[in-house]
């Protein structure tokens, strides 16, 4: 259950509909992902945050899909199922097949892995690692 309601187009103020209708327009969607309702009780928030993921999801040194792998691994370590939810879905429409996403989880487990038998044994970086 969210800790805010969601606000609809409707209930949602005259900045925070007009930020929906940007992510409605560059998306091609109907509507907006619950993400953005929430985050409209705040248009500024709104606002800054829908900026901040066009520029940093966009395609440059990385390719799209690479970028929403990344997002998903990192959403799977921070816990957020609902950012997990989402950025598979998106990895998928950019084209993500079955194995990929096998391996991507395969990583991630062995990264969860590794990082707590590390961070448990508290074992000191090689200073090759270092350069």
């Amino acid at each position: 259950m969210a800790t805010v309601p969601l606000l609809s187009y409707a209930d949602a103020s005259p900045e925070a509909r007009a930020v929906f209708d940007d992510i409605k327009r560059v998306r091609g969607v109907d509507d907006v992902n619950n993400f953005w309702k929430a985050l409209a009780h705040s248009p500024e928030l709104l606002q800054s945050v829908w900026s901040q993921a066009q520029q940093v999801m966009k395609p440059g040194a990385l390719d799209a899909m690479t970028k929403e792998l990344i997002y998903i691994a990192v959403s799977a370590a921070n816990g957020c199922e609902y950012c997990v939810h989402s950025h598979t879905a998106a990895a998928r429409a950019k084209g993500m097949t079955d194995a990929q996403h096998s391996e991507l989880l395969a990583v991630i487990g062995m990264a969860s892995q590794t990082n707590a038998l590390v961070n448990s044994l508290q074992v000191p970086v090689d200073e090759a690692f270092k350069k």
